[in-house]
């Protein structure tokens, strides 16, 4: 059963995000989902590395889970933010980069995935904290560094997946 925990750890967050899509956008209900989606996300790799039941599955079911999550949230969020059109561009910018590095991977190694870059869990992190942190700074200050951040981190991902480099 140990072997499997992780596997379920990650299934929570797939459904913990789908869950996301049906409540209101900045509500108490919504962060408790949102954490909780934090939290599994955290822990599941752990868990894998410390019941020594690391697999591909496990982790490209991770890769899902979190392109699960990061939709659901985008799709909640996005249009309850007041998102100025600079913002749009760098996350157009940041999803064509991250696009081709994941297509360019795809063909070197035959899998889907992203790197697990350090900058990558950087991005991450800081995208996570994003939605946590609008009642208290403005968009516009907190998106500069969290942009500048996750573009630097694709362009990274890029270049390792391009050179055959892990980073």
């Amino acid at each position: 059963m140990s072997k499997h925990i992780a596997n379920i750890i990650t299934a929570c967050r797939i459904v913990c995000s789908t869950i996301l899509l049906f409540l209101s956008a900045f509500s108490p209900a919504f962060f408790a989902v949102y954490l909780l989606c934090g939290l599994t996300d955290m822990v599941d790799g752990t868990v894998a590395r410390k019941t020594n039941s690391v697999t591909p599955f496990g982790s490209g079911r991770d890769t899902v889970a979190d392109a699960v999550f990061l939709t659901a949230a985008a799709v909640k969020l996005l249009p309850a933010m007041n998102i100025p059109r600079w913002l749009w561009w760098g996350i157009a910018i940041i999803a064509v980069i991250k696009t081709i590095s994941l297509l360019c991977g795809r063909v070197r190694t035959k899998r889907w995935g992203f790197e697990h870059t350090a900058m990558n869990k950087v991005t991450g992190l800081l995208l996570f904290l994003l939605p946590l942190t609008v009642s208290f700074i403005e968009l516009r200050y907190s998106a500069n560094a969290v942009c500048a951040v996750a573009l630097f981190s694709a362009i990274q991902e890029g270049y390792y997946t391009l050179t055959e480099r892990v980073g």
